[in-house]
């Protein structure tokens, strides 16, 4: 068991959405940023949804803050062995609160089963939000192929587009 932390979050004032992994996986960790795994969908899945292309960590930090997007993971601190959600122990959780104090963020998305259980036992009823579950895009993730994934995860462009039209009197 290795005691692991997450990263600072990546968003602004304009975000819109908040999307929480779980906690950063030994790829990502060696990378020093989120869904960094080779096999992980995660970015194919927003270049597809946003028709771009997301080469760097700055193109990724650009493209989430453009799209106006918030990423984090629910876990700020816990033990886990290598990169099994199921091996999780001694979890502290990331403060969502402070992200929604500072931004416009009416929805929040978890993906995987495991975000989804931290959030909802540790995090809903500080802040009274609903999470909605989107599938982990982990190509440990079988059962779930990438257009499936993003065939799932096209309700993201669905609220971002919901909420600029009606912030633009729609």
């Amino acid at each position: 068991m290795e005691k692991v932390s997450s990263f600072p979050p990546v968003y602004n004032q304009n975000s819109k959405i908040l999307i929480l992994g779980t906690i950063p996986s030994i790829a990502s960790r060696n990378n020093n940023f989120y869904y960094s795994h080779a096999n992980n969908r995660f970015w194919k899945i927003m270049e597809h949804l946003f028709n771009t292309s997301l080469l760097s960590i700055q193109d990724k930090i650009d493209f989430l803050l453009n799209h106006n997007i918030a990423l984090w993971d629910t876990i700020k601190e816990c033990e886990i062995y290598k990169s099994k959600d199921s091996s999780i122990k001694n979890v502290k959780v990331n403060d969502i609160k402070s992200i929604l104090d500072k931004t416009n963020i009416k929805k929040i998305y978890v993906t995987g089963i495991t975000a989804l259980k931290i959030y909802n036992k540790y995090i809903k009823n500080t802040i009274n939000i609903d999470a909605i579950y989107l599938p982990c895009p982990s190509s440990a993730n079988a059962s779930y192929s990438l257009d499936k994934l993003i065939n799932t995860y096209t309700i993201i462009l669905n609220n971002l587009t919901i909420n600029e039209h009606h912030n633009n009197g729609g």
